[in-house]
């Protein structure tokens, strides 16, 4: 049996020549608003029941239907929308606290540790938050926080801007991964422009101490840059490479300059020490020309395409026993000849290229009396011995035989014990330092300075 299904209107929404319900369309409008007021307590409920407890309260005042019987007076027994939150806030008309600290008499007051008060007032100041922060519309939302949430974003924002702040000094003022800061751009520009370089194609190596870019030469004081050159590129920054000064400070042909130098400036000094090492005569890229922190040098290779590093060729076992003897003269040369020591000597710093191994980054190359000079050889033998003898070169010898080969010394080998090997190159390296060629050169020529 069907039951017919009892409307009840509440005809007291509306007032006076509204209230005749013969009219369809007053009907209607009847039932609409009674069914929206319905809605609206519902979704009074699901806000209450959404916010809970929380310090933080959503308002879903936004989701309201607008109404005809907004503009009506309504009975003692209704609830206005806006009564349903604790404390109406208009953000037009900001609380302030007087200075005593409170507001209100009696059970009503309020002091400026109140938790609302606070909420509100901690929401009004994320406005002072940097620019990219998107705080969005706290205020209009009533949004209220916590001393704690607040201080924690407050926190994060502040670790954002130094981290960007960061960022933003590195890509302005740092030389970059394949990249250039604006003042080496410049220097780069200029030499273009000036005619040494016709062009600058592009960053072919990258490495802890330097970005390597190809370019095409042109002249150079009214003579010609090589066809095909590389631009080192020192990097401005320390970050990478932060050992470099055990390099310099104790070569005596920069001691003096390096004391008295900012790091910034330490990168040119570092240029220039390669430059020198390079004029040395050893197997290795010609320098055409030093700005700066930036030294063209000629290019190892042909038609844009860099020769490969040893560590990556393929030779086969006549090839690699060739490239094993011109490293073992080339040390010697080095050590014997032009009074060096590589320094950094590895597979990663030696090029092949028709037949030839050529030597590459000499900038940490050091005198053999440098205090470490004699540890940094044997380093590099043992770096050369090792990847040799991977490579299958029987006739490679163990370090401490190439150290004595290289520097003629002989020392008592013990592949055993290689901390009294060391202790021995220790103490051989005692008393190497450089002397006063001011005070020394009276003395060759047989002359006593101080004599009477």
């Amino acid at each position: 049996m069907e039951r017919d299904h009892i409307v009840t209107i509440d005809v007291s929404l509306l007032s006076g020549e509204e209230t005749d319900t013969n009219s369809d369309l007053m009907l209607a409008r009847l039932l609409q608003m009674q069914y929206d007021r319905e809605c609206d307590t519902q979704l009074r409920r699901e806000e209450r029941k959404y916010n809970g407890e929380s310090k933080v309260s959503i308002s879903f005042e936004n989701y309201r239907t607008a109404h005809p019987y907004d503009g009506s007076e309504s009975s003692e027994d209704e609830v206005d929308w806006q009564d349903t939150r604790d404390d109406p806030y208009k953000p037009d008309k900001p609380q302030v606290t007087p200075r005593k600290g409170f507001t209100g008499k009696g059970k009503n007051i309020t002091t400026k540790h109140d938790e609302v008060l606070c909420g509100r007032k901690n929401t009004a100041r994320m406005d002072n938050f940097a620019p990219e922060v998107l705080v969005g519309d706290g205020l209009g939302m009533d949004l209220k926080l916590s001393n704690q949430v607040f201080n924690s974003l407050k926190q994060h924002c502040h670790s954002e801007q130094r981290r960007s702040a960061r960022l933003h000094d590195k890509k302005e003022h740092s030389t970059a991964e394949q990249a250039v800061d604006p003042r080496t751009r410049l220097l780069m520009y200029k030499m273009v422009s000036a005619g040494t370089l016709e062009r600058i194609n592009g960053c072919i190596s990258t490495g802890k101490e330097s970005v390597v870019f190809h370019a095409n030469g042109g002249m150079l004081e009214e003579q010609p840059v090589p066809e095909e050159v590389v631009l080192k590129v020192f990097k401005t920054t320390l970050n990478e490479f932060k050992n470099r000064d055990r390099y310099i400070k104790d070569d005596y042909r920069f001691k003096d300059r390096f004391s008295k130098l900012n790091p910034r400036k330490i990168i040119r000094l570092w240029a220039e020490k390669e430059m020198h090492n390079l004029k040395a005569g050893i197997p290795c890229p010609e320098v055409a020309l030093l700005r700066k922190h930036i030294l063209v040098l000629s290019f190892i290779g042909k038609d844009h395409v860099p020769a490969p590093k040893l560590k990556d060729t393929m030779l086969g076992a006549a090839d690699m026993k060739t490239a094993y003897y011109q490293v073992l003269q080339m040390m010697q040369q080095l050590y014997q000849e032009c009074n060096l020591v590589h320094a950094d000597l590895s597979e990663y710093n030696m090029l092949w290229h028709q037949g030839q191994v050529w030597l590459i980054d000499v900038s940490q190359s050091v005198e053999p009396s440098h205090p470490h000079g004699l540890q940094f050889l044997f380093r590099d033998c043992t770096n050369v011995s090792t990847f040799f003898q991977k490579r299958g070169v029987a006739e490679a010898m163990s370090v401490y035989e190439l150290f004595n080969c290289v520097t003629g010394l002989d020392l008592t080998i013990n592949e055993e014990d290689e901390a009294e090997f060391l202790a021995q190159v220790q103490h051989c390296g005692v008393g190497a330092h450089p002397f006063s060629f001011p005070c020394w050169w009276p003395r060759l020529l047989g002359v006593d300075r101080w004599g009477p």
